[in-house]
């Protein structure tokens, strides 16, 4: 049966689901295992390397815009990859 919704016994409304688990510095921070973490870094470099190769033609061959965002998708995806690294 689907879940009840309206007026609890004590008059407030019962929600339909359940709420979601804690976030922000109340909740548990459990961090990564180093395998997995070295292992998204890993993937991170590669994307990244992949993003600076795209970066590099497209400014050899004249598409600058391409060339911009490119080279700012390398940073980020590399920096995200570092502080999955660092921080887990």
């Amino acid at each position: 049966p689907p879940p009840a919704v309206g007026p609890a016994p004590g008059g407030a409304p019962k929600p339909a689901i359940d709420p979601p688990p804690a976030v922000g510095p109340a909740a548990a921070f459990e961090r990564r295992p180093w395998l997995e973490r070295i292992g998204l870094a890993a993937i991170a470099l590669v994307m990244g390397a992949m993003f600076g190769l795209v970066a590099f033609a497209a400014g050899a061959g004249g598409e600058w815009i391409l060339a911009a965002m490119s080279a700012v998708g390398a940073f980020m995806t590399l920096a995200v990859g570092l502080s999955t690294l660092v921080r887990g």
